[in-house]
């Protein structure tokens, strides 16, 4: 696993694009020269990069499993783009392991326990506010829940009711 370091920071603005994310200070006005963080594109802008210069070794050898040559390989694409990783973040040779809040294995993502344990310790909603934590939660986790639209539709409803519950109004749902 490896993980990239100062992300968006890496990827240089056209010149002609510094104007448009420029920001006032007592020193005068100052243009960042990459992207910065608060971009709102910023994250589909570096998923394009890391598509568009790992396109041919993706699915072939940037994923779980990585052999030698193949990092080789990958490190030569970093070095030739100019991209930099965070040695703090990256693991070789991990049977799996806890990235991006999902637990990898060399055979599938899955649900991060952590999470699914933070769900079922929680207390009954009560009010808005609970069930807007509780459907966080539960979001974070819906690629792993069946027709979790389906079954978080219950909560939805009250949100948009807005109005403070009384236990155990909620509909259950089976996780």
């Amino acid at each position: 696993m490896m993980d990239a370091s100062q992300e968006y920071h890496q990827i240089m603005l056209a010149p002609e694009d510094h104007k448009k994310v420029s920001f006032i200070t007592s020193s005068g006005t100052l243009c960042y020269v990459a992207i910065p963080f608060r971009l709102k594109n910023a994250g589909a802008t570096y998923q394009r990069l890391v598509d568009k210069i790992f396109r041919p070794q993706i699915g072939r050898n940037v994923e779980v499993y990585v052999d030698i040559s193949d990092l080789e390989e990958t490190f030569a694409v970093l070095r030739k783009y100019r991209l930099k990783l965070n040695p703090a973040k990256c693991a070789f040779g991990e049977q799996g392991g806890r990235f991006l809040g999902f637990m990898v294995t060399q055979r599938d993502i899955e649900s991060n326990p952590f999470k699914i344990k933070a769900i079922l310790d929680m207390k009954a909603p009560t009010c808005v506010n609970e069930i807007q934590r509780l459907t966080v939660r539960i979001v974070a986790l819906s690629r792993f829940i069946s027709k979790s639209a389906e079954k978080s539709l219950s909560f939805f409803q009250n949100i948009k009711e807005g109005k403070n519950l009384r236990v155990g109004r909620l509909l259950p749902m089976r996780l």
